[in-house]
């Protein structure tokens, strides 16, 4: 199994750097893409096929999804290369509306998703198997509705990727990321979450507590805002977890 960020700014895209969204491949099957923040899709066109992924979304913040608009003009329109026919997509229950309105032509046009995504609804704690992998939502604590962490388990290998998705500190995000190989978490805290709001984001001093509780092999942190120290935000991270962690950047690519 194989992750490539295409791109992990914090709360907005950056110079060379879209906001969140991370590939997954496996071998002979279709991609699965976890959420998809502006720039995404002219990052995912070096590499990969837009017209041929499946796409989840931990929530629906923009940072998280703005790119969809235009990736349903990609596949719908594409004169040598659209579509062929639908992908699967899950995410929040108000997600084809929310996307529907940022593909439609006024304010009270909700512009049908159905035509090019098959979309169904997260239930949290209830695993989704795809061709190549299962995807399991673990709830987690952050203003966007229906925000999740999100596991996915190798189906080959049995190899675990962990994606937080925006959080504050839960337990929940413990449970997600137990004994993963990889823990993308985010810290859009920098170094320290104190004198932060609650309920919104970890720090890398969080991160590293979580990959050591839950037993994590490879810490990476991502989420982290342009403006914030990242080495400050790594070194709060590997203070609390003697694991390797790593900085997140767009293009890094990382196989289990």
């Amino acid at each position: 199994m194989k992750l490539t960020i295409l791109g992990c700014s914090g709360s907005l895209a950056a110079p060379g750097n879209p906001g969140s969204s991370y590939v997954v491949s496996t071998a002979g099957n279709p991609d699965v893409v976890m959420d998809f923040g502006p720039g995404a899709l002219a990052a995912m066109q070096r590499d990969f096929d837009p017209s041929a992924a499946h796409i989840v979304f931990s929530h629906l913040h923009a940072d998280h999804c703005s790119d969809v608009a235009s990736l349903l003009v990609w596949r719908r329109y594409h004169p040598t290369a659209p579509a062929a026919g639908r992908n699967l997509m899950y995410g929040p229950s108000y997600a084809p509306e929310h996307f529907g309105r940022m593909g439609s032509d006024g304010p009270d046009d909700i512009n049908d998703i159905s035509d090019t995504f098959e979309f169904h609804p997260w239930v949290s704690g209830t695993p989704v198997e795809f061709e190549g992998v299962i995807i399991t939502p673990f709830p987690v604590v952050h203003p966007a509705a229906e925000s999740h962490a999100l596991r996915v388990d190798d189906k080959a290998t049995g190899k675990v990727i962990t994606y937080t998705g925006d959080s504050g500190f839960t337990p929940s995000l413990i449970d997600a990321s137990l004994n993963a190989d990889l823990l993308f978490c985010e810290s859009a805290w920098g170094p320290t979450s104190e004198g932060q709001p609650e309920g919104m984001h970890l720090s890398g001093q969080d991160a590293g507590r979580i990959a050591r509780e839950a037993g994590v092999k490879t810490l990476v942190l991502v989420h982290i805002q342009p403006w914030s120290d990242k080495e400050a935000a790594r070194a709060a991270a590997q203070a609390e977890f003697d694991g390797e962690v790593i900085v997140g950047e767009a293009g890094a690519v990382f196989e289990v």
